[in-house]
């Protein structure tokens, strides 16, 4: 009888809110309108990539290497800092600043054993990429307090296009502490200034012992974080634990619920909260059950694949496939699996070309080359 306990926890958890979505069928189309292409092999866990002006791509070796890749050559960047490459932290993102050309930065974010207490938590630096070398490296923000535990350090960095860089640092497995209180960091998405000071409107600048940087609180592990090309909203994923992915946009000062709320229960089949609601907490946009745990994400930009632009790529860990969400204004409308079978996806990106560039663990980066 101890199946009955997880089975009904299922079926209560996936009782919607009415501002939540699940349960919409995922649809696999009969042919793929693309071939796969692969670009670059050389990197074992390609965590986050992006593009300099030139062209040339740059990826993370979740291991501490940070490549410059171009016309097939990759080359190994010097003088990043120390990683603390442990279960799942090590080099995450990488971030080109839209103003590249001027001030040669490029901002990472990074698990890091830098402060006080064993083991490690995310940082946010910047440096300026000068060559195959990064030079004047700055530690704009180091979550703390470290912790030794291996999970859920975050981290996706993005651009407001308003002078300010987001990014996301996950629970650090401290579901009961952290992701609730504005004391201390994890679970939460922080706001700075591009130079690393924090902006004055941050939500809880003028809160009494908060931390100023934190611009949304009450997430688990935010893997995913994206601005909508045309609408500037932020757009934020998170892996739930069995069940309980969520989509969000993020708004400056909210509650996203973990752990108080969640549709997700333990991986042991127990429940974590009998709550999927409470008011001053939001709902999700999008949840999913069973989990996919999500990873990347992006908009489609540009004509390429027709029918694609402005849908949503999210990257499948579990399932080995890219989810396109469809769109009706915010509401999620349709589920599509692309690129089945392609292995763990560990991020999606949109290059300049308007091209679909996948990461994929044991793999490299390859690319969705319209037929």
């Amino acid at each position: 009888m101890r199946w009955i306990l997880p089975l009904f926890s299922l079926f209560f958890l996936a009782c919607q809110h009415p501002n939540a979505q699940s349960e919409l069928a995922l649809k696999i189309p009969n042919e793929r309108p693309y071939t796969i292409e692969l670009i670059f092999d050389q990197v074992q866990n390609p965590w986050g990539m992006d593009w300099l002006p030139d062209g040339s791509m740059l990826v993370t070796e979740k291991s501490g290497i940070l490549y410059k890749v171009k016309d097939g050559k990759a080359d190994e960047i010097s003088g990043l800092p120390e990683v603390f490459n442990w279960g799942q932290g090590g080099l995450l993102d990488v971030a080109v600043h839209p103003n590249f050309s001027e001030n040669n930065w490029v901002f990472l974010t990074l698990s890091s054993p830098a402060g006080e207490g064993q083991g490690g938590n995310t940082a946010l630096i910047r440096g300026e990429l000068n060559e195959n070398r990064l030079e004047s490296v700055e530690v704009l923000y180091k979550a703390s307090p470290n912790v030794p535990e291996g999970q859920h350090f975050g981290s996706r960095i993005t651009f407001d296009g308003k002078g300010h860089v987001l990014f996301s640092i996950g629970d650090r497995f401290h579901r009961d502490e952290f992701p609730q209180d504005l004391e201390v960091d994890g679970g939460k998405i922080y706001r700075l200034n591009e130079d690393g000071s924090i902006p004055k409107d941050n939500p809880f600048y003028n809160s009494i012992n908060a931390k100023k940087a934190i611009y949304s609180y009450g997430h688990r592990n935010p893997q995913g974080l994206t601005i909508h090309p045309e609408t500037g909203l932020i757009w934020a994923h998170e892996h739930g634990p069995r069940g309980g992915d969520e989509l969000n946009i993020i708004e400056p000062g909210l509650n996203y619920g973990w752990p108080i709320i969640t549709y997700g229960i333990n991986y042991n089949g127990t429940i974590i909260t009998e709550q999927t609601q409470r008011e001053g907490m939001e709902q999700p946009k999008y949840y999913w059950v069973p989990s996919i745990a999500p990873c990347g994400m992006a908009f489609v930009t540009g004509n390429r694949y027709p029918g694609w632009r402005n849908q949503l790529l999210v990257g499948s860990l579990k399932f080995a496939y890219i989810e396109m969400l469809e769109f009706e204004g915010n509401k999620v409308i349709g589920r599509q699996k692309i690129a089945e079978n392609i292995g763990r996806v560990r991020n999606v990106k949109m290059g300049p070309d308007d091209m679909i560039y996948v990461g994929i663990e044991g793999e490299g980066v390859v690319r969705l080359t319209p037929q």
